[in-house]
């Protein structure tokens, strides 16, 4: 009996997330913890609403059952965080405190949502890179059984874009062609069942690495080709 955790779970990925676990019956429990409870209703769902995040870490090791597995899909813009300080705080520190308490509460396998370029040849010079690169750094110190770190392109299909002009070029880029659009962004919906779809394996113990990245054409496999309800 397999309990998962997720956090971000009202967040564009995260909600997908949910959504997949939900309707999954590999994981007959799951809890989040979030700032405003999901739209998601499930007899397995336990939502728990915590508006002050410095509390969230703590309240893995007070979940029952315990989580076995923990979704990070958390994230923010600048923009409405209200500056890069204020987003460090959430991209970096938070997703680092979360993952620190979920080893600590003996969380087995620990899921992150990264992003695609992460480590590109110019990421130590952005901002939003060095983010997520600290964070994977960190889940890959702290030693989990089994850590997946997820690098979806673009993220298609949010319901309020974060870059409008852009996200519409790749969603229509499939009418060009589908390698194309494969190339630069992925459905919000793939990326959780992908997520979901890792996890499973890697409580299977079918995962290729205890460390296991899955880059954008791992994602598009797991979640769409080789889906399975």
């Amino acid at each position: 009996m397999t309990t998962a955790a997720v956090f971000g779970c009202t967040g564009a990925v995260g909600s997908q997330i949910l959504a997949t676990l939900l309707v999954t019956d590999a994981f007959p429990s799951v809890k989040t913890i979030s700032r405003r409870l999901p739209q998601a209703q499930s007899p397995k769902l336990q939502a728990l609403e915590e508006g002050d995040v410095s509390k969230w870490g703590g309240m893995i090791a007070s979940l029952s059952p315990k989580p076995s597995v923990v979704f990070n899909a958390v994230g923010t813009t600048r923009a409405t965080a209200g500056g890069l300080q204020q987003q460090w705080a959430i991209d970096h520190d938070l997703c680092i405190e979360n993952a620190t308490a979920a080893k600590a509460a003996g969380v087995t396998t620990y899921v992150f949502i990264s992003s695609a370029g992460t480590r590109g040849l110019l990421s130590s010079y952005v901002p939003y890179s060095k983010m997520k690169i600290g964070v994977e750094d960190a889940i890959k110190a702290l030693g989990f059984d089994h850590a997946v770190i997820l690098r979806p392109a673009m993220i298609l299909g949010r319901e309020t874009p974060k870059a409008p002009f852009f996200e519409s070029m790749v969603a229509h880029a499939n009418k060009l062609s589908q390698a194309v659009q494969d190339k630069l962004g992925v459905d919000q919906a793939i990326i959780g069942r992908a997520a979901v779809a890792a996890a499973r394996l890697a409580e299977e113990g079918k995962a290729p690495s205890k460390y296991w990245v899955v880059e954008q054409a791992d994602v598009l496999r797991l979640g769409r080709d080789e889906w399975k309800e």
